[in-house]
């Protein structure tokens, strides 16, 4: 919320601590849990839940994230976003074995926490150190090139899985997920520090992540809370939508009877859409503004929403498919960059902990109403409801991204003295 003064100097994606230290094993990480999300449902309806009840279990995943936000914001703040990445990754593996060799419905439960806790403190470790090194200017493209790179992995996921069950079995994804988290957790263990850095001012801002002291979260909570009860709101919003567009998905293939290994494809031609437009719509918010971003993209995935229960067949669900990934890579880091626009300097792991939480209550909001709809007999219904809460989170964005954020568009950036 301070002015930021300054130019940017250096790459903008430096080769050690950004490339290889961060976006190849983004890649990774989330290409298993790409593989993975797609057959949860086909997954919980082999261990004995109904549709209904697969529906509640891809909110557990959510749940499993909501759980692990603050504990993760205070974990990257003392150890380091390094070690909480190699942490979260073995509780990842650890919550893949178990759902890859789950027998009953307690089991696939538990280990369907543990991935989304896993992967809330892997995500917020990443985003908080690329916050504090990037400079506010390029923030928005480094942002969204780590959202991109979080589609990257989630287009290959589904492809990888289907191939693999093609070949072997559904429950071979798990083993796919475990070999591939591994995989990151040697790039970030190889790569992911600061040694071989030459760059006087990168080797500062490395230190300036480590030597900053943690800060109460009852003092965060008590500073920001008129961020959080307002911006904070169009943010749980945004994340209950995109969080549908994640999980309707499977639930709508599974009510047409569509088969996994089809599921799975549909789902990686949506996230092949989905990751076409990460840089450019980066360049967008840095160029032009965040609402730029965020309105169109929640007005695109609301039409998409509320055509979809109209859908019958393979084509016509992949169509709404496409759509809804194409409005959601519009909006690629747009959360990520408002909570780096917001967050103050001391205590920022902490800060975007809980900013990641209104994000993943709406990812749990989402899901439940969808779940509501199923249980209640009409998953259609609840498809639509969300559809609406769309246009409801392009109005908050237009009330209170320009309170919060200068850079909500050139008009804010002028008032603020940062153009021209």
């Amino acid at each position: 919320m301070t002015r930021d003064i300054g130019l940017p100097t250096g790459p903008m994606f430096p080769m050690r601590t950004v490339v290889l230290g961060t976006f190849v094993p983004t890649i990774f990480f989330e290409l298993g849990a790409g593989a993975v999300i797609p057959i949860i449902v086909a997954t919980a309806t082999e261990v004995g839940f109904s549709l209904g009840g697969a529906a509640f279990l891809v909110t557990v995943l959510a749940i499993g994230q909501i759980l692990m936000d603050v504990p993760a914001g205070a974990i990257a703040a003392r150890v380091g976003d390094r070690a909480a990445m190699l942490a979260a990754s073995v509780v990842a593996i650890l919550g893949f074995i178990g759902a890859g060799l789950a027998t009953n419905p307690v089991l696939l439960i538990c280990s369907v926490l543990l991935i989304g806790g896993a992967s809330s403190s892997y995500f917020l470790a990443r985003q908080s150190y690329l916050t504090e090194i990037t400079h506010p200017l390029r923030r928005a493209r480094v942002m969204s090139t780590l959202g991109g790179i979080h589609r990257v992995g989630y287009f290959i996921g589904p492809f990888a899985g289907a191939a693999v069950i093609k070949l072997s079995s559904l429950h071979a994804v798990y083993a796919l997920a475990v070999i591939s988290t591994l995989i990151a957790m040697v790039f970030v263990a190889v790569f992911g520090s600061e040694k071989g850095v030459k760059a006087p001012g990168m080797r500062q801002r490395l230190a300036a992540v480590k030597d900053k002291p943690a800060v109460p979260m009852t003092e965060i909570f008590r500073k920001f809370w008129p961020v959080f009860s307002t911006l904070g709101i169009a943010v749980l919003l945004i994340g209950s939508v995109r969080a549908a567009r994640i999980n309707v998905l499977p639930l709508w293939t599974e009510h047409l009877g569509i088969s996994p290994e089809t599921t799975s494809i549909v789902f990686g031609i949506a996230n092949a859409a989905d990751m076409l437009l990460f840089y450019p719509a980066g360049k967008l918010m840095d160029t032009m503004g965040r609402l730029w971003v965020g309105i169109p993209a929640m007005i695109i995935m609301g039409g998409a929403l509320i055509a979809l229960p109209f859908t019958t067949t393979v084509i016509s669900v992949s169509i709404v498919a496409i759509i809804l990934g194409l409005g959601n890579g519009i909006s690629s880091g747009i959360l990520m960059t408002l909570g780096a626009d917001v967050a103050p300097s001391e205590g920022r792991s902490q800060f975007l902990g809980v900013w990641r939480l209104f994000s993943d209550f709406g990812g749990v909001l989402g899901p439940a109403i969808l779940t509501g709809g199923a249980f209640l007999g009409s998953l259609a219904a609840g498809i639509w409801v969300m559809g609406g809460m769309s246009v409801v989170s392009s109005a908050a964005q237009a009330k209170w991204v320009p309170r919060w954020s200068v850079h909500a568009s050139r008009g804010t950036r002028r008032a603020a003295g940062l153009l021209d």
